[in-house]
């Protein structure tokens, strides 16, 4: 399926990766509606840092995805929907599980209810590596026993269960799309990567972390964006879910070492406990398997870390982005 001209939804277009996905589909040709989260700045989130020719292409739309009315006045007319708007931040999760069933489960029963009385063609629903929790063999593949070590990924695992029960009950055309641990420009701070860098570029001499043992399979967001894209394109991927993954690990220690030495930093890495998850909620591992979205798209990552790294690092470099972050406080 080509993309160009076709009228596409991309929920939660205002966030970190839903803001690259837009820009990778206005490169397609696509006609996009960016259905971001209503609020009363009139914020469009990382949209508003598009170009000014970008955002005129831009069909915004704002509201709240546990709105159903909201979401099926969204879908109308559109042909694809690309389904990205969660709650994703895991210590949140502690704190506030019943909006992350709201949004994630709720919310996404919604787009599936919506997409069926629209009648679209392609239904892309964003999961999580979290949902396999601690890797019990690798790579993982799509098949791995799903593990529900927190609020947030016992969500994701019921919003996944959740489409594939409307492909096989109501033939939706619905795709699971899993990504590894995106990182890149515009990540939010509750993230590993924006963390370091920020506490760096900001002179911290002590750099405070939660567990250094864990390790992650780290996609460059350009590479999961064409993974989406690829994913979307195909005609072999109705009733799957596809993981978006490098095959590659680094530990969150050598992770902030690896970027202590592009920022040319000599501070010392610390585990602080207030940073750290419950021991029996920490995923310890996650390599992913790739051969599956090998198989069934064209798609292959086209950054190894240490050049999106370079990359991230330089986007944060600039003072009107760093600015964006608060360098001093723990973003949960």
């Amino acid at each position: 399926m080509e993309l160009k001209a076709k009228k596409i939804l991309v929920t939660g277009a205002d966030g970190f990766i839903g803001s690259h996905l837009v820009e990778g589909l206005l490169e397609e040709g696509a006609d996009v509606r960016a259905f971001v989260y209503y609020n009363s700045f009139n914020s469009w989130g990382w949209l508003d840092s598009l170009a000014p020719n970008q955002k005129k292409q831009l069909d915004v739309f704002s509201g709240d995805i546990r709105d159903p009315n909201g979401v099926r006045e969204a879908m109308e007319g559109m042909d694809i929907v690309f389904h990205l708007a969660a709650l994703i931040g895991i210590p949140f999760s502690y704190h506030s599980p019943d909006s992350y069933v709201d949004t994630n489960v709720k919310g996404t029963l919604n787009i599936l209810q919506a997409a069926m009385d629209r009648d679209v063609s392609k239904v892309l629903v964003t999961s999580t590596s979290e949902v396999y929790g601690t890797a019990q063999h690798v790579p993982i593949g799509e098949n791995h026993p799903r593990q529900a070590q927190s609020p947030y990924s016992a969500t994701k695992i019921g919003a996944d269960h959740m489409a594939i029960s409307f492909y096989r009950s109501f033939d939706l055309p619905v795709t699971i799309v899993r990504p590894f641990n995106t990182y890149g420009p515009r990540q939010s701070a509750r993230a590993i990567i924006p963390t370091i860098i920020t506490q760096l570029l900001s002179g911290a001499k002590q750099i405070r972390l939660g567990s250094l043992h864990p390790t992650r399979d780290l996609v460059y967001v350009k590479d999961t964006v064409s993974g989406f894209i690829a994913i979307a394109k195909s005609d072999k991927v109705m009733g799957e879910d596809v993981n978006i993954a490098t095959g590659q690990e680094i530990s969150m220690g050598d992770l902030a070492g690896k970027i202590k030495g592009i920022v040319h930093s000599n501070a010392n890495i610390l585990e602080d406990k207030q940073r750290m998850r419950p021991k029996n909620s920490e995923v310890d591992r996650l390599l992913g398997d790739n051969q599956k979205i090998k198989k069934l798209t064209a798609w292959k990552p086209a950054f190894d870390l240490d050049a999106g790294l370079e990359k991230t690092v330089d986007w944060f470099k600039d003072p009107g982005n760093i600015n964006l972050y608060k360098t001093d406080v723990y973003n949960v």
